[in-house]
């Protein structure tokens, strides 16, 4: 399935700042079943965009803009084309535990075995795992443990847009047993490590339609996990929307928890509040959006410019994962 992508993100500042430097982490990665054919990003004011890739292969663009502005705009247009992953068997053998310590025992897991900012562990998580019978590797192989784990998150959680903060604690979720995409893959990561199983956080993008029923915000980024298991490789889960990770997922960056892989993350110059607009747009395609294409010139688009939806920051620029 071809996808074309458009990511839209604007700062406003409440008077000039005299300099801002921008990460962006927004081209969607090729490998695996996922392949990216093209990649367009536009900045205004303009700017020089370089690139890299980091130690995990994701593609880093970076930029600065020296001169006083008001306002910046960042525009990711992509097409990528995603193939069904293969099939999973309904469950593994119980030997896989063996299998599964004998594989991190012999390759380097390290940085997705460890705590991290967001994925750590905390009296409330061990709590919350007791409750739910997942504090220690019971009677069934890992595909199903972690299977059953994904569908009690969904259970356990109410998906409320706003309800937590880019910086929040995973206690702030499982206090109010609700959060966004965000919260959940911070969670199911921090107790799947928890059973010696390296995981980690995968950002990117989810295609909405009539025929899903997903929980997680359309016109937003999307969160979910990765597990590695013995025989499978990277196993992709989405516990926002109790799904496997399929043809519907698109794989941005992937990194420990969401502090590696913020789509924007920058510093101004300056003493001035900003105010950030995010729209995402996804839809079937074979080809990609013009780039040169007015946001303006789109109904879609138009009404939401005209929303002025508004989400205050200060110095810190990051967007949440809805």
């Amino acid at each position: 399935m071809f996808y074309a992508i458009r990511h839209f993100t604007r700062y406003r500042y409440s008077k000039p700042v005299s300099q801002s430097s921008m990460e962006v982490r927004m081209h969607p990665r090729s490998e695996y079943s996922q392949r990216c054919f093209t990649f367009q990003l536009s900045v205004s004011p303009r700017a020089r965009v370089f690139s890299y890739h980091d130690h995990t292969g994701n593609v880093i663009h970076h930029f600065d803009i020296p001169e006083a502005h008001r306002q910046l705009t960042i525009i990711a247009d992509a097409l990528v084309d995603v193939d069904p992953p293969p099939p999973l068997p309904d469950s593994l053998d119980k030997s896989s535990w063996q299998l599964l310590d004998e594989m991190i025992g012999r390759d380097d897991y390290w940085d997705m075995l460890m705590p991290s900012q967001f994925a750590r562990n905390s009296p409330a998580l061990e709590e919350f795992a007791r409750k739910l019978g997942v504090d220690q590797r019971d009677g069934s192989d890992p595909l199903t443990l972690l299977r059953s784990l994904n569908s009690k998150l969904f259970e356990g959680f109410e998906y409320t847009k706003l309800s937590t903060r880019v910086d929040s604690p995973i206690e702030v979720a499982l206090e109010n047993r609700k959060g966004v995409c965000q919260d959940f893959a911070h969670i199911m990561i921090a107790l799947v490590r928890g059973l010696r199983v390296p995981c980690r956080y995968v950002s990117g993008y989810l295609h909405h339609d009539k025929t899903h029923k997903d929980r997680s915000a359309d016109g937003a980024t999307h969160a979910w996990v990765e597990a590695l298991l013995p025989g499978l490789g990277w196993v992709g889960f989405d516990p926002t929307n109790n799904l496997l990770a399929g043809k519907r997922h698109i794989r941005t960056a992937i990194g420990r928890d969401y502090s590696d892989v913020p789509p924007t993350v920058g510093t101004l110059k300056g003493s001035a509040h900003s105010e950030m607009q995010v729209r995402v747009r996804v839809t079937p395609s074979e080809a990609v959006l013009p780039v040169d294409q007015e946001f303006a010139a789109d109904e879609e688009w138009s009404k939401f410019l005209a929303t002025d939806q508004k989400i205050d920051k200060t110095q810190s620029q990051q967007q949440q994962q809805q």
